[in-house]
């Protein structure tokens, strides 16, 4: 009977376990569909500042000693410093998501290293600072942990951009990207790496100044007038733009966490239901065999006597 008794305390601690997954199933799913809208409402603004942007650079007056004026969008020449902000979760039990990020993260640092570069990490969420303090503990300069256990808001973003700005101008680095995981739908996460300092300028802009970079006077029509200039607004604009994309992506992640959480406990219970089934059958089949063997115990003293 000590073989039952161990069963079916198993499957006492299983159905325990089975109670908890589901209720974090629920949790997950009630945060995600928050997160959700929030990122949904979040991506047009960062789309259009982004496009914002690119439209105030076309301008060739304003592109004149780039290099001086709007460092956060031209960049620094041979610029060989990078820093990889990685948005990670401060919980786990999130499925594969954080150590796919570490993994996207480790492959990023080696293939930057191995061309040269100078390679610095900032990390956002404590999971993979954890992850990436043993093999890359000299490149982590900056950490910040604890931002997802509350509702992310724009000042989250802001503190965040305020520290980079603070390095970049310190020259601590000349090329920032982010790696966070953008959330494609609840079961599905994609690792993305998105450069933001120096802002990207789409690829047709460029073609189209240096087709005309023989005529000094050429103005480029645009369909919106701005006040007070294109000049103050692109200075005023890139770095509240860190901040949004920021923003953006901090909200990415963080569905993504809810979506990977919801996916991981579903399968979880599903899993300890299919345990409980197994074990209650090993179970039933052991308790029988106990009491066909007494039967026979008794049947054969009787036939003894």
């Amino acid at each position: 009977m000590a073989n039952l008794k161990i069963l079916k305390t198993r499957i006492k601690s299983v159905r325990s376990t089975q109670k908890m997954t589901k209720a974090m199933k629920m949790v997950a799913a009630s945060r995600l569909k928050k997160a959700k809208n929030a990122v949904e409402h979040s991506r047009p603004y960062a789309q259009k500042i982004r496009e914002m942007i690119e439209q105030l650079s076309q301008n060739i007056a304003n592109r004149d000693n780039f290099d001086e004026k709007y460092p956060l969008l031209s960049g620094r020449l041979n610029g060989k410093n990078y820093l990889l902000l990685v948005i990670s979760s401060d919980r786990g039990l999130c499925g594969g998501l954080n150590s796919s990020t570490v993994k996207h993260t480790k492959a990023r640092v080696n293939e930057l290293v191995s061309q040269g570069y100078d390679v610095k990490i900032f990390c956002v969420g404590k999971k993979a600072y954890d992850q990436i303090k043993t093999p890359f503990g000299d490149k982590i300069i900056a950490q910040n942990f604890g931002i997802f256990k509350n509702n992310i808001d724009h000042q989250v973003a802001l503190d965040i951009a305020n520290k980079l700005l603070s390095l970049f101008e310190e020259k601590k680095f000349d090329i920032c990207e982010v790696i966070f995981s953008k959330f494609k739908s609840a079961i599905l996460q994609e690792q993305v790496t998105a450069q933001i300092i120096p802002a990207k300028i789409n690829l047709d802009i460029e073609n189209k100044i240096n087709q005309n970079s023989s005529s000094k006077n050429i103005n480029i029509d645009y369909p919106i007038n701005y006040e007070p200039s294109k000049d103050l607004i692109l200075q005023e604009l890139l770095p509240r733009n860190i901040a949004m994309q920021i923003y953006n992506y901090l909200l990415e992640n963080n569905a993504s966490e809810h979506g990977a959480r919801m996916a991981a406990m579903e399968s979880a219970t599903n899993n300890a239901g299919k345990m409980i089934k197994n074990l209650t059958l090993v179970y039933n089949r052991n308790r029988q065999a106990n009491i066909t063997k007494d039967l026979i115990d008794i049947i054969s003293g009787a036939n003894t006597v």
